[in-house]
């Protein structure tokens, strides 16, 4: 499913033109990503939690050249873990 896919669906459930639906699509995704950027947690009850996850540096192998070893630096990358309503729906 496209981000044109669920505005789709969001238009048609919400019964609001496309561009409305689209423009509340973008707002929550803005601020989901403004709140991940400040390292606060997004929980929305009953789908799932959008949080900040820590990965610790570490050495890798080139792809290139499998024998040069290289340093990944420790990065911040965003998580999503879902909720239990989302995993018994999936299930």
């Amino acid at each position: 499913m496209t981000k044109q896919d669920l505005v789709n669906a969001a238009a048609n459930t919400a019964g609001i033109t496309k561009k409305a639906a689209a423009l509340a699509l973008d707002a929550i995704l803005a601020a989901i990503t403004t709140n991940l950027k400040k390292g606060q947690n997004v929980t929305i009850t009953g789908f799932g939690t959008f949080r900040v996850s820590k990965r610790a540096a570490r050495t890798g192998v080139n792809p290139r050249n499998p024998s040069e070893k290289i340093k990944i630096p420790a990065m911040k990358v965003p998580a999503f873990k879902a909720g239990k309503s989302l995993k018994d729906a999936v299930r």
